[in-house]
């Protein structure tokens, strides 16, 4: 094994090595979409255009900004450092190459995409395999380790089932489960793998920019238990197709979210700052906005309409719940973890910007609200096969995430 760093704070260039790969992934993704997405207009979903947009949307840049984070944050949380930074900086050439080649082929040839997924899932396994190292190092575990622990099991769960999904593509092998393979992806990916994580570090970040003090914390455990209970359970109806099962599992998600949309609120309520900064603002609002989502789909399981507004309840859910989210708090982390490099042992000795001379938070409201409109266009585009309504929406977005970038992007030169 590589031998353990001794540094106590990760090197800054690791995790911005993570967010500035996702911020390319994200304007390519959008430019994609815009370009070839009209499609989804009219109700196809599974099309190479479509994974290929989506892959570098949830892989290229979700999932990338999601661990140049954990590289930052599971110090800070967790009270200890990094396993090895070096083998962090391999893990991070090994995923780019990876998920750059697998969206690629995934637009050009779905059925040669092996390769790149095993070197996309590759990638995953060294970064899995790098947290459980950190991890296992921390003195006493916690209601956070739980958390991130269950959340990183779903990510694995959810790369072996798209490798399966590809490899069922170009061999026939298991293709009658491929529509519960598929269903199983997308579960432990969404509300498995990003829904845990966020879950895991707003109990850590929501008191932290909130300067909340004196909450309980009994609540996350009910958190943890019914929304695994509810991933397990839809997970088996998925491959018995049992819609009991299916509906069961869908209360027991909302249960858990519903839970800690409830704990969230508390810890607020406890804060001493009167007023929240608008990024953060925002991370709260996507919490009720997925919340709404999950209690909609539930409530569809007991409809005929479902099965037709399962692909737009998706596109919502992975748009104003994860996306929203990680945006939010990457416009909190980004100018932090700046001006920790670049100006914090200047304090006293020269003038420095603040903290919120970092970034441009005046533009947030009118974004972020241009943002949520048109995810909502999109999603009734998607909903009633509306082309024209679809194009506006997709146009707004992709030119919103280009400013989104463009504005992150421009913290480095403070």
């Amino acid at each position: 094994m590589l031998p353990q760093n001794m540094g106590s704070e990760t090197n800054i260039k690791l995790p911005f090595s993570f967010i500035l790969f996702s911020l390319i992934a994200l304007v390519l993704s959008q430019v994609l979409l815009l370009v070839n997405g009209q499609l989804m207009a009219t109700g196809s979903f599974r099309i190479p255009v479509i994974w290929s947009s989506a892959h570098l949307l949830v892989l290229g840049w979700a999932l990338m900004a999601a661990m140049g984070a954990m590289y930052q944050l599971v110090p800070v949380a967790f009270l200890t450092n990094i396993w090895n930074e070096k083998f962090g900086f391999i893990q991070f050439f090994v995923t780019a190459v990876g998920i750059t080649s697998f969206s690629g082929m995934l637009y050009w040839s779905p059925q040669q995409a092996v390769i790149p997924g095993i070197l996309t899932l590759l990638g995953i396994l060294m970064f899995l395999f790098q947290m459980f190292m950190t991890l296992k190092k921390q003195a006493k575990p916690t209601i956070l380790t739980a958390f991130v622990g269950s959340a990183l099991i779903c990510l694995l769960i959810t790369i072996l089932l798209g490798i399966t999904l590809i490899y069922s593509l170009k061999t026939g092998f298991a293709g009658e489960y491929y529509q519960s393979n598929f269903k199983a992806h997308l579960l432990m990916g969404l509300t498995g793998w990003f829904t845990l994580l966020i879950f895991g570090f707003s109990y850590k970040m929501v008191p932290m920019f909130s300067l909340s003090h004196g909450f309980p914390m009994v609540h996350a455990k009910y958190v943890l238990t019914f929304y695994v209970a509810g991933l397990i359970v839809s997970l088996i109806s998925f491959f018995s197709n049992n819609s009991l099962l299916l509906k069961i599992g869908f209360f027991l998600l909302l249960l858990g979210f519903s839970i800690f949309s409830w704990h969230i609120s508390i810890i607020i309520k406890k804060r001493l700052k009167k007023t929240l900064d608008k990024p953060f603002t925002f991370a709260i609002v996507s919490i009720g906005l997925a919340n709404v989502i999950h209690f909609v789909a539930f409530i569809l399981l007991w409809s005929n309409h479902f099965a037709t507004l399962a692909g737009p309840l998706v596109y919502a859910y992975l748009l104003l719940w994860i996306v929203l989210s990680i945006v939010s708090y990457l416009y909190k982390i980004v100018p932090f973890l700046w001006w920790t490099f670049k100006y914090s042992k200047e304090i006293g000795k020269t003038k420095v910007p603040t903290l919120k001379e970092m970034m441009n938070e005046k533009i947030v409201p009118s974004l972020f609200t241009l943002f949520i409109g048109a995810i909502l266009a999109v999603f009734f585009a998607l909903t009633f096969h509306i082309t024209f309504l679809f194009n506006i929406g997709q146009s707004i977005l992709s030119i919103a995430f280009i400013i989104i970038a463009i504005s992150i992007l421009r913290v480095l030169k403070k």
